[in-house]
């Protein structure tokens, strides 16, 4: 399985990230060693899909990243 998944920072801000395994993922943001995240604490995971195939996973996170999501994810996901 491949997910997309959206962190809640400590600052507010929402980091939308892409993995195979979430929960080494997850331990890798808090623990600081993912330069993504290592300035920026994430408080909390608000949203995370599970898809089958790499390429499905990739695109959603695309998209979700793009400006015309922006209404999708604040109504709908977070």
């Amino acid at each position: 399985m491949f997910f997309v998944y959206i962190l809640k920072l400590e600052n507010n801000q929402h980091y939308i990230g892409f993995t195979r395994d979430l929960k080494k993922r997850l331990v890798r943001h808090k623990n600081h060693s993912s330069p993504t995240t290592s300035r920026i604490s994430p408080k909390d995971m608000v949203f995370y899909a599970a898809f089958k195939t790499k390429r499905k996973a990739l695109d959603f996170e695309k998209y979700l990243k793009s400006k015309s999501s922006r209404a999708f994810t604040q109504k709908r996901l977070i």
